[in-house]
């Protein structure tokens, strides 16, 4: 499948970024640069411009009463709904339309590279990026974990421009089928509608979405993407395309597809020990506390709709200049940072490990 993405390569950008690819030994980044820069500078807008004019226009009084960091706050979130609602639309239409990503084996979805796939991993890290760029500017409200957990999760969707495990871009992006839920109650909490039947019923969703999504999705993946790439670690593909004999091959019993999915591996492609440990154990933790917040997840759901946690809900007026709103402050042990792949969220108290 071949980049979908309506605007091509920019040649002066690609070679501009051409010298840090090669440094970093990602031959693909050149190729989708610019859908990297695009999206960021896509959500900042949303950031900026979108978010506080539609806010301030549908919801009036309780955007304009907030302060600053609040406010950012807010509208950081609306980035995180537009941003998941978008990119997981995308994923599954990769999913259901790449033919040469279904017809992928073990080498080609550790080695291989289809424009599909490559555009939903440009379009995290350019997620990642700009998540990257507001947690650095405003390190004093989200604070050094949250700038930690941007880095981390920006390189760690950098290595499928190796490519590596380009394949699996699309499958683990798909964590993400419960965060526009997240928000959503991050919005019902803010807006005076804890406890409603819209909460009720986009919790259930959630839930839903979370376990199907993460806990067996999730799961079943980390054990393939496991099985596919520790029998490698250390070791070069079994085809190289840049070899006399890979050409002889491709009629002998090698796939005629190898010739495009497998077109940027050469005679220094490795996957080295390093980036298997990096990725596997990234993959394995963030695997198990979706089970840890699935669990605390339900509990704060639950504290929502208890009659008996009724008491720890209490009527919070929120005054900031002339402006006077009331809404609904629930004290629940589960609280999320202001962005995307968040549990539930509320803006005090601890905050649970951001998730990928």
């Amino acid at each position: 499948m071949k980049d979908p993405f309506p605007i091509a390569p920019i040649p002066a950008l690609s070679k501009a970024v051409q010298p840090l690819a090669d440094y970093l030994s990602l031959p693909t980044l050149p190729l989708h640069i610019h859908e990297v820069l695009i999206i960021a500078a896509f959500y900042h807008f949303i950031l900026v411009v979108v978010s506080p004019v539609v806010s301030s226009r549908l919801f009036p009084a309780q955007y304009k009463s907030l302060s600053k960091s609040k406010k950012l706050n807010w509208d950081v979130h609306v980035v995180s709904l537009v941003q998941s609602t978008q990119i997981n639309a995308l994923a599954l239409w990769v999913i259901f339309t790449d033919d040469e990503r279904w017809d992928m084996d073990a080498q080609e979805r550790v080695y291989g590279y289809t424009g599909g796939a490559a555009l939903i991993q440009a379009l995290a890290a350019g997620y990642f990026l700009w998540d990257l760029l507001i947690t650095a500017a405003n390190v004093n409200i989200f604070g050094l974990g949250m700038l930690a957990h941007a880095i981390s999760a920006l390189l760690v969707y950098s290595f499928g421009f190796r490519p590596f495990v380009n394949f699996y871009s699309t499958t683990f992006i798909l964590w993400e089928l419960s965060s526009p839920f997240l928000n959503v109650h991050w919005f019902c909490d803010k807006l005076g509608l804890t406890g409603s039947r819209i909460q009720l019923y986009n919790g259930i969703a959630l839930i839903f979405t979370f376990f199907s999504c993460r806990l067996v999705w999730g799961t079943y993946n980390s054990y393939k993407v496991y099985n596919d790439v520790w029998p490698v670690l250390g070791t070069k593909p079994l085809y190289i395309p840049s070899t006399p004999e890979a050409a002889q091959n491709l009629g002998v019993g090698v796939p005629e597809r190898y010739g495009s999915t497998m077109r940027f591996v050469d005679d220094s492609t490795v996957i080295p020990l390093w980036l298997g440990a990096i990725y596997l154990g990234a993959n394995l933790t963030l695997n198990s506390l979706n089970f840890y917040w699935f669990v605390k997840m339900i509990q704060a759901v639950q504290k929502r709709f208890d009659p008996s946690k009724k008491g720890e809900a209490e009527e919070k007026t929120i005054q900031d200049g002339a402006a006077t709103t009331t809404s609904i402050h629930v004290k629940s042990e589960i609280t999320t940072r202001p962005r995307r792949g968040t549990i539930l969220d509320g803006e005090e108290g601890d905050q649970p490990p951001p998730v990928i």
